[in-house]
């Protein structure tokens, strides 16, 4: 079985999962990644003026906004992530959660065309599955990857998959240009992951 064809399978299984997940703790989870969170600001080098870009949830991705506001309470500039063309990187623009967004393709939200575009510290990763090496299988589109990489080509970038507990895998298949994650957030733990 070739790579791609192994994640397809797995994204089909994993996106069952997740929506069990949802249903199961879905609101009790987004609560309970902010004091996770918060207890590693130091280990993440946060402080204020911090840019974190997060994600406006989809589908079943667990729910990141009350963390987002937490941060913002404790003076982060909060950024959300633009599809600007397909095959290109994502950018970020700096939100507030009392502003107003647009539809963005996929399905998303993503903040109106005049917020300006920020680089962010920390970049909190929707996932459908990850691994303690920090493999993570997203929707398969590569958004994230080429973002990572160009990030992390242009300087220090902390990437934290968010997702439930269930979604970790003992091992992910990964290509050459799968982007590791840095630390992986559920609704149990927040660690450090990698090789």
């Amino acid at each position: 079985m070739s790579i791609d064809t192994e994640k397809l399978d797995l994204r089909r299984r994993m996106r069952s999962l997740r929506l069990i997940a949802d249903q199961k703790h879905g609101p009790e989870a987004a609560v309970a990644l902010i004091p996770l969170f918060m207890a590693q600001l130091d280990a993440l080098g946060f402080r204020a003026g911090s840019v974190v870009a997060g994600y406006w949830p989809i589908a079943t991705e667990i729910d990141i906004r009350p963390l987002l506001a937490r941060l913002e309470s404790r003076g982060a500039v909060c950024a959300l992530p633009v599809v600007v063309e397909a095959g290109a990187a994502l950018q970020f623009r700096r939100w507030a959660l009392i502003e107003d967004l647009e539809d963005g393709p996929h399905g998303t939200r993503q903040p109106m065309a005049a917020a300006p575009i920020v680089r962010p510290q920390i970049v909190l990763v929707p996932l459908l599955a990850f691994d303690a090496e920090g493999g993570r299988l997203g929707q398969g589109g590569g958004y994230y990857d080429r973002t990572l990489a160009a990030l992390r080509a242009d300087g220090p970038v902390t990437a934290i998959g968010v997702g439930y507990a269930l979604q970790e895998r003992a091992q992910l298949p990964m290509t050459a240009t799968d982007q590791r994650l840095d630390w992986i957030l559920t609704e149990d733990a927040m660690r450090q992951v990698g090789p």
